[in-house]
């Protein structure tokens, strides 16, 4: 996992009004908090920090008035509507340290012939890792599934240092059979009846 280096302002400044003045500045607000230390609120490079989130459970390298931290994204809120960042909270970690995320589950492979659907109960897994090795997907074989197959979470192949954070016995995926329509059902009376 690679490391994403961010230059930090510390906010000094609170508010709705204080917050748009960021944003407008192509900037975002956020929190930097965790080990039990008073909750740091600073200002982002918004362009740099949207590339960095786009990989998931990015590891960021803060530099924040002359030390640096490491953190993770915690919370991340984007304008529903332009899908811009709004706010950011992340979460301290120590290199060493273990932390529980969220990786995107992937799938790869064709189910069985046949009118099949996959099913994604769970989109992510939470698992266990260290910080700074925290794996960005795990990926689950499909290939020959049918109709009524389940993989379960103590399934999938699990990066090495990586645990389940989550019951070993949670369905991920499964497998559906397609519903077939029916067909619509012909009046007999409006044929053959001429008036």
């Amino acid at each position: 996992m690679s490391e994403v280096k961010l230059a930090a302002e510390v906010r000094s400044d609170f508010g709705k009004g204080a917050s748009r003045r960021v944003r407008r500045d192509n900037k975002v607000p956020g929190v930097l908090y965790g080990h039990g230390g008073t909750p740091v609120h600073v200002i982002l490079p918004g362009h740099e920090l949207l590339l960095a989130l786009r990989t998931p459970n990015v590891l960021i390298a803060l530099d924040v008035e002359g030390r640096t931290e490491l953190a993770i994204p915690k919370a991340v809120q984007r304008d529903a509507i332009r899908g811009s960042l709004v706010h950011v909270d992340l979460l301290v970690v120590k290199r060493g340290e273990k932390v529980t995320v969220e990786i995107p589950v992937h799938t790869e492979g064709e189910l069985a012939p046949g009118s099949f659907l996959l099913e994604h109960v769970l989109n992510t897994l939470p698992v266990e890792a260290e910080a700074t090795h925290i794996p960005e997907a795990v990926t689950v074989s499909i290939a020959g599934l049918e109709a009524g197959a389940s993989i379960l979470a103590k399934d999938i192949p699990l990066p090495a240092g990586s645990t389940l954070a989550i019951d070993e016995d949670a369905v991920v995926l499964q497998v559906l059979a397609a519903q077939a329509e029916e067909p619509a059902a012909d009046s007999e009376g409006a044929e053959g009846s001429e008036a």
